[in-house]
């Protein structure tokens, strides 16, 4: 296998697994609307579609990539268009890019206890948004995907090249040697003799 086929499953791994906790958070999310029977914003939906599909075609060609690597130029016409699907789904979500999922500066009270000795106090803490920072991982897990899968669509064209230039072209030569042959074959008359009486 070559330098390039060893980069696009590597590249192709990196996608799987980056992009199932971004369906998972994000069928959680549409699981939520769903449960209160409210519509799931457009927002969180192109992610979750571009994702399942994206998922399912890296998978495919992961498991098959014997098959795939005949057909790399197709495969490198698939990723591109994910590489534009994803651009898009980030597009829509881009409005998590203004939200901040931290709140500094709360205050929890509470007590260790080790036995003799009981510790208690007020500990300023961190509060997180989880809800916010589930948006914004699957966020950046788009964007991730956008340059994985530009990368893999580059590797599967030079598996295409490659796999091209190893092929061993075989042409036959036929000659044909035109001889003019004409078979004169005798024409048969048949006469036929026609006896006439004369009265």
């Amino acid at each position: 296998m070559s330098i390039s086929g060893f980069s696009f499953i590597f590249w192709r791994i990196a996608q799987i697994i980056t992009l199932i906790p971004t369906l998972g958070m994000l069928a959680w999310f549409v699981d939520w609307f769903n449960t209160r029977q409210y519509l799931t914003p457009r927002e969180y939906l192109v992610l979750f579609i571009v994702s399942v599909l994206a998922a399912a075609w890296a998978m495919a060609t992961l498991f098959l990539y014997s098959r795939a690597r005949h057909s790399a130029g197709f495969v490198a016409f698939v990723d591109f268009l994910f590489v534009g699907a994803f651009i898009g789904a980030v597009w829509c979500l881009r409005f998590v890019t203004e939200l901040d999922c931290v709140n500094w500066g709360g205050s929890h009270s509470g007590t260790v206890n080790l036995g003799i000795v009981t510790f208690g106090g007020t500990v300023s803490g961190v509060d997180v948004n989880k809800r916010c920072a589930m948006l914004k991982a699957a966020f950046a897990f788009g964007i991730m995907n956008c340059i994985f899968f530009f990368l893999t669509a580059i590797f599967a064209l030079l598996v295409h090249h490659n796999h091209r230039s190893d092929r061993v072209v075989v042409k036959r030569e036929t000659h044909y040697s035109r001889h003019g042959h004409r078979s004169r074959s005798p024409r048969h008359s048949h006469h036929s003799h026609r006896s006439r009486s004369y009265v």
